[in-house]
């Protein structure tokens, strides 16, 4: 251990010492590669010196990833937990040592550290994921990268360390495919524990019907645990009991245009809430709002299209009187969200999409989530055909070749007198005089003068004889 400990305080990149400091301190069979039982050694002892160097940070009250930090008057020195971070990657990732093993370091070092730590930590995970992320490396260590980025995900808040939480999704969805098994909730495990606590008992000088809140209120137990509505008819009959009694009260007080606009929904549309507040001194404020209606009528319909939705079994469908009055109930939450201003219908009409896009998912998690991602074409060599010769012509095309041709094969053609010979006046203007006879009867427009070569050599020879005169 102590030669690492000296190691950790040796200038210059690790790829310049970190393989001959495995050897000095495992000695190994090979000299490049560790056998199981040496990575095995190896990684106790480097797992133990982690451990001692958090315990030294912990103590001195220095950030873990500051710990032994220093500056000399050259250079600054790295701290000593990222120094032997970066040692052991380096091994990793050049194969001398096992893949997994800077995976494990950090899970240990995470679990270890407070959460402000583990931020740190979190951001050199980020600035080394394009090396951690490399197929032969994450490969085998995947597993103990998801273990402990959900480690992470349950030690944090998701109300004050959102950006966090955000963060390490981002960081798994980079890595780990969108069909991965892993992600998606398989078994349809609600989250029971989001409880919902509302007042039991009725506080003095209540302006509102308390019967009607606890009613209201009561509703959460349900849409927290849709299954449970399915097994037991006597809470389905229940559930829809309290469920007449809220659409009864939101049908009997319809909101007006000016209440809907006066909430500028428009403009909160970048905010959301958590968790609504359920004093029942805002129970009267919280009904005029057009966006705690909608939130209430939307679970209505996410609980219905739970409801409806096939099952694997015969006994996980819906008996024909349910199937009925989930029917009914499921028109009067429609037409009250497209009534609640404003533009209910085009927020009836968003909900309604959604939730057909949603039984895609659902039908692919009942298959097995098999694995969508189109793998990228395969390039395939292929050798360069012989190029096809264009035929070459003499005279740069078919035609003028074979003229050419005519002419070497008929040496007489080329020095007949009819070539040289200048033509006469008249001979040119003797179909033009027929055409001017009128016994010939010849129509105008078949006159060779329309003729373009005609008409030309017709003007041509005329300045050519009054140039002549």
């Amino acid at each position: 251990m102590e030669i690492f400990k000296q190691a950790l305080l040796k200038p210059g990149p690790p790829e310049s010492f970190a393989l001959q400091v495995v050897q000095e301190a495992i000695k190994p069979q090979k000299q490049t590669k560790l056998a199981q039982d040496e990575n095995q050694l190896l990684e106790n002892i480097l797992r133990k010196l982690l451990q001692e160097l958090v315990s030294c940070a912990v103590q001195s009250g220095e950030k873990i990833m500051q710990y032994g930090q220093s500056i000399d008057d050259e250079e600054a020195i790295q701290s000593q937990i990222p120094r032997l971070l970066d040692i052991v990657l380096y091994l990793c990732e050049k194969e001398h040592v096992e893949g997994g093993m800077i995976f494990q370091l950090l899970e240990d070092l995470t679990e270890m550290s407070t959460m402000r730590n583990c931020k740190d930590i979190f951001a050199y995970i980020e600035s080394k994921q394009d090396i951690l992320g490399k197929q032969e490396l994450f490969a085998r260590g995947k597993l103990v990268m998801l273990r402990t980025c959900n480690q992470l995900l349950r030690r944090l808040s998701k109300a004050n360390d959102v950006v966090f939480c955000g963060r390490i999704l981002m960081f798994l969805a980079h890595f780990f495919p969108l069909s991965e098994r892993s992600a998606v909730n398989i078994k349809g495990v609600f989250n029971t524990s989001n409880e919902t606590k509302y007042e039991k008992d009725a506080p003095e000088g209540i302006s509102i019907d308390f019967n009607f809140y606890k009613t209201f209120w009561s509703l959460q137990e349900h849409f927290c645990n849709p299954a449970s509505i399915s097994l037991a008819p006597t809470k389905w009959q229940k559930f829809t009991s309290n469920l007449m009694v809220v659409l009864n009260t939101f049908e009997a007080q319809p909101l007006s245009d000016e209440e809907g606009n006066a909430n500028n929904l428009e403009e909160e549309a970048a905010t959301f809430s958590i968790k609504y507040l359920t004093s029942s001194k805002l129970m009267g404020l919280e009904l005029k709002d057009p966006s705690f209606r909608r939130h209430i009528l939307v679970q209505c319909l996410i609980i219905f299209d739970y409801l409806k939705a096939p099952g694997k079994n015969d006994k996980d469908l819906p008996s024909d009187s349910m199937k009925e009055e989930i029917k009914s109930c499921e028109e009067r939450v429609k037409k009250l969200l497209e009534m609640t201003p404003p533009k209910g219908k085009e927020f009836l009409h968003n909900i309604e999409h959604i939730l057909e896009r949603e039984k895609n998912w659902v039908w692919w998690k009942r298959d097995g989530c098999p694995p969508f991602e189109r793998q990228p074409i395969e390039k395939k060599a292929v050798q360069d055909g012989a190029k096809k010769r264009r035929p070459r012509w003499r005279m740069g095309n078919k035609e003028l070749s074979q003229l050419w041709k005519w002419a070497d094969q008929n040496p007489n053609a080329l020095t007949d007198p009819q070539r040289v010979r200048t033509p006469v006046v008249s001979e040119y203007w003797k179909p033009l005089a027929e055409d001017m006879d009128l016994s010939a009867g010849i129509e105008a427009e078949y006159h060779h003068k329309n003729n373009r070569v005609d008409g030309l050599t017709h003007k041509h020879l005329g300045s050519v004889g009054l140039h002549s005169i």
